[in-house]
């Protein structure tokens, strides 16, 4: 059985990486103005793709919430990184570094913690169930 710890940090960093993800993909879902100016204009991405990558942050985000189905929770955390990596990459392809930009550390860290700790609960539930 996970300590309490352990699920604490799981999800509190959980719920952080799929709330930004979720509240990013919103404007995407309903392709608003906005995602229309940044994805398209900006970024130079086709208006149908806008859509698309919103519904798929959307299930990925939900995906990671849910206790159970590992393997489709590592195959979403792998969807919403390549996400993020695109997104970052593009972004700089673009426009070059910006200091905006900044916060993506944060929300990487908190990825990344969020994925360990996911590990780390199917793991010490592992250990506990061969005794």
């Amino acid at each position: 059985m996970p300590t309490k710890s352990t699920k604490l940090i799981y999800w509190i960093t959980t719920a952080l990486f799929a709330g930004f993800m979720i509240f990013s993909a919103i404007p995407n879902i309903l392709v608003n103005e906005e995602s229309k100016q940044f994805l398209s204009g900006y970024l130079g991405y086709p208006e149908y793709f806008i859509r698309f990558i919103g519904i798929a942050k959307l299930l990925g985000s939900i995906a990671i919430l849910i206790p159970f189905l590992k393997k489709i929770k590592e195959w979403a955390y792998a969807g919403l990184f390549f996400d993020l990596i695109g997104a970052v990459y593009s972004v700089i392809s673009v426009g070059g570094i910006d200091l905006n930009m900044s916060m993506m550390i944060l929300v990487f860290g908190v990825a990344i913690t969020s994925y360990l700790y996911s590990q780390k609960m199917y793991s010490e539930s592992n250990d506990h169930s061969n005794d």
